[in-house]
């Protein structure tokens, strides 16, 4: 069992919290569900967000859920999770969104690890249509100093980025192309997280 679905089962409070946003003007209707997936996994994974898609569906019948995929596959939306610039995401799902019209009069969204913070972005950049709840799983809304293994097919993929991460999270050509780089914030130098960082750095400064 994945650490999600161990999650999830025991998230009774979450259900409710979803089947309690009623859409505005439809009778007993319940919000569609928006869900992002986090590093090293994709929209569709049976093990994980296929397994946590299905769930929810089985637990609050007749809601609607998209499972954003970030690309035209499985494999593409992986990667993209790793390298795709994540301001460019976000533009790309704002957009996904606004031309869904199960989602016209508003939806909940809920984001597992990295996942967590490119809807916060959603929900700060898109205001149309409008999220109502916010349910961030194991997001790091404050960014991350580490990155942590990651299982199956994708571990080398992280070992990789951990030594870019580690030897200049900062430069130009790392903040631009890996996804992790976008939300590192370095404790011990401010100053350069506020300067160079593309994307977390600006989320957060919203709230200073």
């Amino acid at each position: 069992m994945t650490t999600l679905l161990r999650l999830l089962l025991g998230a009774g409070p979450l259900l409710s919290l979803l089947v309690l946003s009623p859409v505005h003007g439809f009778h007993n209707a319940t919000l569609p569900l928006v869900m992002w997936h986090g590093m090293g996994d994709s929209c569709c994974n049976p093990l994980s967000m296929g397994s946590i898609k299905k769930m929810i569906e089985e637990a609050i019948p007749g809601i609607d859920v998209l499972s954003l995929m970030i690309g035209k596959t499985v494999i593409q939306d992986t990667e993209n999770g790793f390298f795709m610039d994540v301001n460019e995401q976000v533009s790309m799902v704002c957009s996904q969104l606004a031309q869904d019209p199960k989602l016209k009069d508003g939806y909940n969204a809920m984001g597992f690890s990295q996942g967590g913070q490119f809807l916060r972005a959603v929900a700060q950049r898109c205001p149309s249509p409008p999220m109502k709840t916010l349910i961030s799983v194991g997001g790091q809304q404050q960014g991350v100093y580490g990155l942590p293994k990651c299982p199956g097919e994708s571990s080398h993929i992280c070992d990789w980025i951990r030594k870019e991460l580690n030897s200049g999270a900062y430069t130009d050509i790392v903040q631009k192309h890996l996804v992790q780089a976008q939300y590192w914030h370095d404790p011990l130098n401010d100053d350069l997280y506020k300067k160079h960082s593309l994307f977390l750095c600006w989320l957060s400064s919203l709230f200073s």
